[in-house]
């Protein structure tokens, strides 16, 4: 008998262990049952997001080459003028060419204007005012332009489409350093000249070193031909430099005598001693004529020191001028028109420093840069 009841017992449990595993099936397929609309959801999120990553990327990707294609543009003229109409053209022509032909942006997407240098690293400020070196485009798919998103799996909760936009800023940078090629008329203008002239000015200066403004009347002060690289510049030097620019054998002399510190460039911050004459000779004629029409960069100096033809200018800055026209009619005659210009040069060496205000070479731009 006792042997029977532990048969019995046996038996018991086993049914009972297959009745547990029974279960133990049903609340798997309950448990997989519920999770698996969970789990369907989180692939089509990741799905639809990943999509909408590639679609923001692709707009990001055609608004910056867009802004730093258009951004050149605004390279002002000789008499200060910007084509905005230009830069617009270049915007749409740029986006279409990489974001594709259809690509639809609206005007009120377009922003030029001044980056504000006080703002540039924090919060920046766009202004209207001056001359614009800055431009914003915003590109958009969405109710507004280029019809929103279509989703894939997320219709299946309700979401048939979404909107993307993006913008991208690129500014022009302010020159500060000058290289070897760097276009320079090597005659020195007296900075309280400089300052004094309102943008697209001209003056003339004379063979005897006398200065007259745009209205014929005469200006305080006085200038001359400047030695930018050996103290014994011959007229072919000069020549030289107003035809094809700043040589290395110049900045290697100006480093050789200690004016500047290294012979890689001449650092618009850094004030420089340089040697020169008064006026100018009618050697440099055929160089000056041919120089009709271009930008040059011209020392300016606010201290003159020495008599004849030994004078020492004391460098604090450089800015941009157009060669107008030239007279030659013996050295009191003879003169130079130059007009208060500006001047776009991928040669010139940017200043990293956009909040920069001061150290850098007046009315000059260099290579464009992406800020936000």
């Amino acid at each position: 008998m006792a042997g029977m009841h532990k048969f019995n017992v046996g038996i018991n449990v086993e049914k009972c262990r297959a009745r547990r595993g029974k279960y133990r099936r049903g609340n798997a397929v309950v448990f997989v049952g519920m999770m698996l609309p969970v789990m369907c959801g989180f692939i089509a999120l990741a799905v639809d997001y990943g999509f909408l990553l590639y679609i923001r990327a692709d707009l990001q990707r055609s608004a910056d080459h867009a802004v730093l294609a258009a951004v050149r543009d605004l390279e002002p003229s000789f008499d200060g003028s910007q084509d905005l109409d230009q830069v617009r053209a270049t915007l749409r022509e740029f986006a279409q060419l990489n974001a594709g032909a259809t690509i639809s942006i609206l005007d009120n997407d377009i922003q030029i204007g001044r980056f504000n240098p006080l703002t540039v690293y924090t919060e920046l400020e766009i202004l209207d005012d001056g001359v614009f070196d800055t431009v914003v485009l915003t590109l958009r798919r969405d109710d507004l332009a280029n019809s929103s998103v279509s989703l894939f799996f997320a219709k299946l909760f309700g979401n048939q489409t979404t909107g993307v936009s993006v913008t991208s800023t690129a500014v022009l940078q302010k020159a500060k350093l000058l290289t070897e090629g760097t276009d320079i008329l090597p005659v020195g203008i007296p900075i309280s000249v400089w300052l004094t002239q309102a943008e697209n000015s001209t003056w003339s200066i004379y063979g005897d070193g006398r200065i007259k403004n745009q209205c014929g009347s005469e200006i305080p002060g006085n200038w001359g031909t400047i030695n930018v690289g050996s103290d014994n510049n011959s007229t072919s030097a000069l020549v030289d430099q107003i035809n094809v620019g700043l040589k290395q054998e110049d900045l290697d002399s100006l480093a050789e005598n200690g004016r500047i510190t290294t012979n890689e460039y001449i650092d618009s911050q850094e004030e420089i001693t340089l040697s020169g004459d008064p006026g100018f000779s009618a050697g440099i004629k055929s160089a000056v004529i041919a120089a009709h029409g271009q930008s040059k960069l011209v020392p300016l100096f606010d201290h003159l020191e020495g008599f004849g033809g030994n004078l020492s200018y004391d460098i604090v800055g450089w800015g941009v001028v157009q060669v107008v026209t030239s007279t030659w009619k013996g050295s009191k005659k003879s003169s130079i028109t130059i007009r208060k210009s500006y001047l776009y040069d991928g040669d010139l060496r940017p200043h990293s420093d956009l909040s920069e205000t001061d150290n850098i070479i007046k009315n000059a731009f260099t290579s464009p840069v992406l800020v936000e």
